[in-house]
């Protein structure tokens, strides 16, 4: 993460703050299950299996619309080359919106599993020789990054290199404090929201990307 430029990270920050908005949103209306943590989901589809299969079937949906999203955002990525995070994040706007105009439209549980294969995509955001570099919806790996740029700074390391780990933990939490908050006011109308956010950030992505004009000769 330390070769990004602050400006990469700050856009990874604002992609995170939005993973955890929609997940508490995600979170509330399917009572329990994530449109973004798929270990979570993975465990409730185990608990599901072993004792309640209508909660199983439902995590393994998530699953599945993730993991498609995935696909998806790897492939648009291919096809974006330098233009990927761009490209990458109006394809989560253009998702997003779907699948608020799908809740408005009554259908619920497709616009979940819509917005699920929305924050697969999204994770496709910053990828490298084929893996992905940042992870954007979730933060284990983040905050066991954060613990070890700590003990190294303590032990003579760089002193500031936990920074990014610790900005990525916070726009998660602040976004899902936002939603959290949302919620109960404006329900899944919150997802337009997300989408015009996905929106501001694809076009921050493509300002990042674009290539500095040249000077006129003298």
């Amino acid at each position: 993460m330390l070769r990004y430029r602050k400006r990469d990270m700050a856009l990874a920050i604002g992609s995170s703050t939005l993973a955890g908005y929609v997940d508490a949103i995600g979170f509330l209306s399917l009572g329990g299950f994530f449109v973004s943590f798929m270990s979570g989901n993975s465990t409730r589809l185990a608990v599901g299996i072993a004792g309640v299969p209508a909660e199983a079937l439902i995590a393994g949906r998530l699953i599945g619309s993730f993991l498609l999203g995935v696909i998806l955002g790897s492939l648009i990525g291919r096809a974006a080359g330098s233009k990927r995070p761009p490209a990458i994040l109006a394809l989560v706007a253009v998702m997003l919106a779907s699948a608020a105009a799908l809740a408005g439209a009554g259908a619920a549980d497709l616009a979940m599993l819509l917005v699920a294969a929305a924050m697969g995509t999204e994770n496709t955001t910053f990828e490298r020789d084929g893996e992905v570099a940042i992870g954007l919806t979730y933060m284990t790996g983040a905050l066991v990054k954060l613990g070890q740029r700590i003990a190294g700074a303590l032990t003579g390391g760089p002193k500031f290199a936990w920074l990014p780990y610790l900005g990525l933990w916070l726009g998660l939490v602040t976004g899902a404090v936002a939603g959290a908050l949302a919620w109960p006011v404006i329900g899944l109308a919150g997802l337009w929201f997300a989408a015009l956010a996905a929106l501001c950030l694809s076009a921050a992505a493509w300002m990042i990307t674009r290539p500095l004009a040249s000077k006129p000769p003298a």
